[in-house]
């Protein structure tokens, strides 16, 4: 499919939506975002690797719901580069990347009312996850001409209740009540620079484990 999403042929099957689809000609300033569930589900999806399908991962037990759209970004894979860069900023050594696609959350305004869709968002910063030893960074982004978050280019102009509801969520969403052991850590909330930093070295670590 080329860059600017036109297409010159037919398209006779469905691209697969990690594989098959560009991140776009302005990465990492502006992206592809391949939405998996939007704030309304209470069931998780994810993509199924095989099959390129949205698949039920599991149903959300307890209350906590992801507060944006989100989802990943074609064509990137977090590996030894995505996690060369995490322990070169917590000082700590031994850590992996978690061999998926690098995740995305997306402020909009509008409600969005299902995933399995296609949006173009503009990175402005990121959390650094980690669960376990595994790298799994989540890059914040907004929707693209959005009326109300479209001007936003720093991450830091966010409200700090819309940050920490983030960071809450994603601290949470793996914990069993009553475990007293937190399985996910958050070792920074980075800018757009970073941010942009990251895309690149999942996008090289994409190339080392599938090519092209």
């Amino acid at each position: 499919m080329p860059d600017d999403g036109r297409t010159e042929f037919p398209i006779l099957h469905r691209p697969h939506p990690w594989h098959g689809i560009s991140l776009g000609p302005d990465a990492p300033k502006i992206v592809t975002v391949y939405v998996e569930i939007v704030p309304t589900d209470t069931i998780k999806y994810e993509i199924d690797k095989a099959t390129g399908y949205l698949k039920v991962d599991r149903p959300q037990k307890f209350s906590n719901v992801c507060p944006t759209l989100y989802g990943f970004l074609p064509r990137t894979y977090c590996g030894a580069e995505v996690a060369a860069l995490s322990m070169e900023r917590t000082q700590r050594s031994g850590q992996v990347g978690d061999g998926d696609p690098l995740d995305v959350c997306v402020l909009s305004e509008k409600t969005i009312p299902r995933g399995d869709i296609l949006l173009r968002a503009i990175p402005i910063g990121g959390l650094r996850m980690l669960d376990a030893d595994e790298v799994d960074d989540k890059i914040v982004a907004v929707l693209q001409d959005d009326a109300v978050y479209g001007e936003i280019r720093e991450v830091e102009k966010l409200s700090h209740a819309l940050i920490e509801r983030l960071r809450h969520y994603f601290l949470t969403y793996k914990d069993v009540p009553g475990d007293e052991q937190r399985r996910c850590e958050i070792t920074h909330v980075y800018g757009r620079e970073e941010a942009y930093d990251v895309i690149r070295r999942s996008q090289h670590d994409y190339r080392v484990r599938f090519g092209g």
